[in-house]
């Protein structure tokens, strides 16, 4: 066992609690934790038997295979209204829409036996009311429950079952973990592969319901109903946004693939038609066909097992590997996906960081939305569960008001009707830069698809461990600047003299932004500093608003001023 594991699994022994909830980053291996467990309390007789619930079919299968491992049977089949099963078994996995369809029989069986009950993502049993009600009730009489999640919980007002919360600084309760293993501290252990996100921009243009003919670019500030359309326009397999993106992600794998010969590559699709589509693109640009996951369809389960089984290089799929599947091989993902929730980018990322071996890295191409990207830099945050807002007293009159005002806010993004009357007419891709580690790194100006400036970060090696990775990237962004200035500095009298073509005020500022973030986040690995406490100490040295509405002096200064606190720090 890792040592987290051992850590989380002394503590539980310790303190024997009925409810034990763990919260760790996908790919620590929560499922080996959770099974040792139970095992240990199987051989000391404080259980009988073993209930898990799952999210979804396919992992009833993964989880009663793991199970087997360790010398549990556990029977994946099972329904709620069987009643008995095997003698064979020791155990059951249902999912938790199979519990919410017949809670009593469950309770029943729970009641029958001295039952500990494994609850897969444990969040999932907010999803409905239903399943929430579904869970309370079967398993209320548990004499031990182990709820484990790795993704980050939403914010409503339903309490997710068995789940401890405390009340925050604010007044509003929050989940409170029992253990806790974020990416952060999986990464330091070399558990998890550090994530490189390469995120792409470029021109779209599309047709409103109106007959209006627009154009924008992708992750510049536009409203929501526009980055919306933006970003369908971008993943419509008919433009050039897409087979671009195909294309540099299947040249990153190849390199990958150079130090993990195995290492296989994800798109994640919105739907089926866009899915088949997608496959139909990477046969074209590698000659070689990708395997199709559909969530609908009985053969899906065998085909994501087929393909983590092979050394195939691409699967599509629709989310099926959204959560909890465990491909180890995945080295490369495309994100093709309107879907823009921290909870579904948590679960597709971590579809990709699972380490098999140190130096391992994953890489995941985004489209240059600001959501996106903000969920990228934000990485190894861990959120927990808020209970809505909370009512200081029965005068606050305003609560109605502004609960009401939220949902405002919450709805003012593009209508289903207004987006799915829309004309796709063309996109074009250009790279925009890569999101490491809470930094960012990329070259001056636009960056052309198939360019050597894209080859300095598509070609980085598939083995490196996470310190070499941000060492890289800085290397490679410096050395490109220093040509560019060598090869102003060497251009004849005549040459110079000419009139050149200055770089726009927002390329600058890009940069700018992209030179210090990095800076900020050398900074935090030789000092532990988190980023915003960093920022927040040079904006008070140097004055200005926040990084992302600064103007270029302000910016230059606070790279001035970190460089001169690192150059303090070594004197």
């Amino acid at each position: 066992m890792r040592a987290w594991q051992q850590s989380a699994m002394r503590q539980y022994l310790e303190e024997a609690p009925k409810d034990f909830l763990v919260v760790a980053t996908p790919g620590a291996g929560k499922t080996t934790f959770a099974l040792s467990v139970a095992k240990e309390l199987l051989e000391r007789r404080v259980i009988d038997r073993l209930t898990i619930v799952a999210p979804t079919e396919h992992l009833k299968v993964q989880w009663a295979a793991a199970a087997a491992k360790v010398g549990i049977p556990v029977d994946p089949a099972y329904a709620a209204g069987q009643g008995r099963t095997s003698k064979e078994y020791i155990g059951i996995a249902v999912t938790y829409a199979g519990v919410s369809v017949n809670p009593l029989a469950m309770r029943i069986r729970t009641e029958r036996f001295r039952t500990m009950v494994i609850l897969d993502e444990i969040h999932h049993a907010g999803d409905a009311k239903s399943w929430g009600e579904g869970v309370l009730e079967a398993f209320g009489p548990a004499s031990r429950r182990l709820a484990l999640t790795g993704t980050p919980f939403r914010s409503d007002i339903n309490p997710i079952p068995f789940v401890r919360y405390v009340d925050g600084p604010d007044g509003v309760p929050r989940s409170a973990a029992d253990f806790a293993y974020g990416y952060e501290h999986a990464l330091a252990d070399h558990v998890v592969r550090p994530v490189l996100f390469l995120a792409y921009s470029g021109e779209m243009q599309w047709r409103t319901k109106a007959g209006d003919e627009l154009t924008a670019r992708l992750g510049e500030p536009l409203t929501k109903d526009m980055t919306a359309h933006a970003l369908r326009t971008a993943l419509d397999p008919k433009g050039s946004w897409m087979p671009s993106v195909l294309e540099a992600a299947d040249k990153r794998l190849s390199e990958v693939r150079r130090h993990v010969p195995d290492a296989g590559a994800l798109v994640i699709a919105t739907d089926q038609e866009s899915a088949r589509a997608y496959a139909k693109l990477i046969k074209d640009i590698t000659g070689e066909s990708a395997t199709l996951v559909l969530s609908d369809e009985k053969a899906a389960s065998k085909r994501i097992s087929e393909f983590s089984d092979s050394d195939s290089r691409w699967m599509v799929a629709v989310r099926m590997v959204s959560e909890g599947v465990d491909v180890p091989r995945l080295a490369v993902g495309v994100w093709a996906t309107t879907t823009s929730t921290p909870l579904f980018f948590a679960q597709a990322v971590g579809r990709f960081v699972r380490a098999r071996k140190r130096g391992e890295t994953a890489s995941i191409f985004l489209p240059s939305v600001p959501r996106l990207l903000e969920f990228a830099s934000e990485l190894e945050v861990q959120r927990d569960h808020v209970l809505g807002r909370a009512v200081k007293d029965e005068d606050d009159i305003f609560a109605a008001e502004e609960d009401l005002l939220a949902q405002a806010n919450a709805a003012e993004a593009a209508s289903d009707e207004q987006l799915g009357n829309f004309e796709s007419l063309g996109s074009a891709a250009v790279f925009d830069r890569v999101l490491y580690d809470g930094g960012e790194f990329g070259h001056e100006g636009e960056v052309s698809v198939g360019s050597e400036e894209e080859m300095d970060f598509l070609g980085i090696p598939g083995l490196l461990d996470a310190d070499q990775v941000r060492d890289l990237l800085q290397t490679r962004q410096s050395e490109r600047a220093q040509k560019k200035r060598d090869a102003a500095a060497s251009r004849p009298a005549s040459e110079a003299a000419a009139p050149r073509v200055e770089t726009t005020a927002h390329e600058q500022l890009a940069v700018l932004r992209r030179e210090l973030n990095g800076l900020v986040a050398a900074w935090n690995h030789r000092t532990g500093q988190p980023h915003g406490v960093t920022h927040a100490a040079l904006r008070k040295e140097c004055g200005g608003p926040p990084a992302a509405v600064a103007t270029a002096e302000q910016l230059r200064a606070r790279i001035d001023k970190i460089r001169d606190w690192a150059v303090q720090r070594r004197t």
